[in-house]
């Protein structure tokens, strides 16, 4: 890999919250502490990178407190899905910009940090308006889940064989409302942007915007920014080290390299959950069809640089 080289890291929840630890500000901060180390190490190796994040559980820990604050005193009513998902941009890009800005100053690094509240348009007439997908908020029993459903009228489903969860329309992503912005950052600055996928807007004949409910997939949004900013690779690091086809079963296998044709191949056989992997292993083969000849890469975290060096991770590429 060349010294320079463009670098979309999309962050997946691991990033931010480790299982059995409370949801909890401070623990979220400690978390991306580490996180945080993996992208300072590319940092110093000469990449050139934007980070996107996710924002499932914690935009959903914002509607369910607004929702409580709303019932329990009229002069605080609840804030729209779409502010809420701003209010998620903000707090997390605070914390991944604090404790990045840390780990490149220990480093000698004197590279800004700064986060972008971004909006992403979406298509008025996109069909995930009508059958939402996207998980948000924290887990709950079946029981517990149909009893929200009953109360609130939210849509509950299974999520990946880890529990019940509020599911939200996810439209794709059309374009990036603040690229420009992004573009004259770029050369001097790491830009933490997209964030939770970037806020749902929908535009209008005047060019006005407007907020919509819904939540786009962070993957999809980096993948969408990664093409708008010419990236050479598009990263996308989650749990687990590699892609694997018969995922949890005795023939598990794990994916060094993947032709677009074959990813698509085992999409269409289902192997890749909707919750969990498919919108990543998306999201890489949008990447590599539109840019024959570079790459898109999922890994975990820890596997960062290796992967960008060739030495891990499951390699996308048009052919």
């Amino acid at each position: 890999m060349d010294v320079k080289a463009k670098v979309v890291v999309a962050l997946g929840g691991n990033a931010l919250q480790e299982k059995g630890t409370p949801p909890t500000a401070e623990a979220q901060l400690e978390v991306i502490g580490k996180t945080v180390e993996h992208l300072a190490e590319l940092s110093s190796k000469g990449y050139e990178m934007a980070v996107v994040h996710g924002n499932g559980p914690q935009v959903g820990r914002i509607v369910l407190s607004q929702e409580i604050a709303a019932r329990e005193n009229k002069e605080t009513p609840a804030m729209p899905f779409d502010v809420c998902g701003a209010m998620s941009q903000g707090f997390i890009g605070y914390q991944i910009q604090q404790k990045l800005r840390d780990a490149l100053r220990n480093r000698n690094r004197n590279v800004p940090v700064v986060t972008l509240v971004t909006q992403v348009v979406v298509d008025a007439d996109d069909p995930a308006f009508k059958n939402p997908t996207k998980p948000i908020g924290p887990f709950f029993t079946e029981e517990e889940a149909r009893k929200i459903q009953e109360e609130r009228g939210y849509v509950m489903r299974e999520d990946a064989g880890r529990g019940w969860r509020r599911v939200v329309p996810s439209p794709m992503p059309r374009k990036i409302v603040e690229i420009s912005s992004v573009k004259r950052l770029w050369d001097t600055t790491i830009v933490i942007t997209a964030g939770g996928g970037g806020i749902p807007v929908i535009e209008s004949m005047d060019g006005s915007l407007r907020g919509v409910e819904a939540v786009i997939d962070k993957d999809l949004a980096a993948e969408c920014l990664a093409e708008e900013i010419g990236a050479d690779v598009l990263l996308i690091l989650t749990e687990v080290d590699k892609v694997y086809i018969n995922f949890g079963k005795p023939d598990q296998k794990a994916l060094d390299k993947v032709t677009v044709p074959e990813a698509i191949r085992y999409v269409e056989e289902g192997h890749f959950a909707p919750g969990s992997m498919l919108p990543k292993v998306l999201a890489a083969i949008m990447f590599a069809r539109t840019f024959p000849g570079k790459k898109a890469i999922i890994t975990s975290l820890d596997k960062a640089v290796e992967a960008l060096e060739g030495d891990a991770g499951t390699v996308f590429m048009m052919a």
